[in-house]
């Protein structure tokens, strides 16, 4: 089917559109993971923030924002709700008072244990084996990292 002007009009349906597939995954993941992660009391920024720190702590707020890929400005507000929370501390580097550094609390360290079971509930819900999510894990990856090497200086 072809628009007034004879183009061909398949080439602007959303369905067509890798971008569009992965915003609506991206949209979909959240509402799966949204009552899951409210019995957490996480955000998903909050929990990705969790999952880059429950591998290891202490890491600066800009060290945190490049494993997470958000900018220090969204970071901050996001760590302070968490601290308030009780699941992290913002502490200033003792070398450097310009960095601040991150570390979990007890109470975040604990919630690891009742986050454990989220990534193998969201391989059950798109009904894919461990292999089958890493290959599409790792397609996802090289995707992203070839744009974000477009975009880089």
């Amino acid at each position: 089917m072809s628009d007034k002007d004879g183009a061909d009009d398949t080439v602007f349906r959303l369905e067509n559109f890798l971008c569009f597939a992965v915003y609506s995954a991206n949209h979909a993941f959240n509402r799966v993971y949204k009552p899951m992660l409210d019995r957490l009391g996480l955000t998903y920024p909050q929990y990705v923030a969790m999952v880059a720190l429950w591998s290891g702590d202490g890491l600066t707020v800009g060290q945190l924002g490049e494993r997470v890929l958000l900018e220090t400005n969204t970071l901050t507000p996001l760590l302070k709700r968490m601290e308030a929370a009780g699941l992290v501390r913002r502490v200033r580097d003792s070398l450097d008072e310009r960095q601040v550094r991150i570390f979990l609390t007890d109470h975040g360290r604990a919630l690891r244990q009742q986050a454990d079971c989220l990534p193998g509930a969201m391989g059950t819900c798109i009904e894919k084996d461990d292999a089958d999510l890493k290959a599409l894990t790792l397609d996802l990856i090289a995707v992203r990292d070839k744009l974000l090497a477009k975009i880089k200086p």
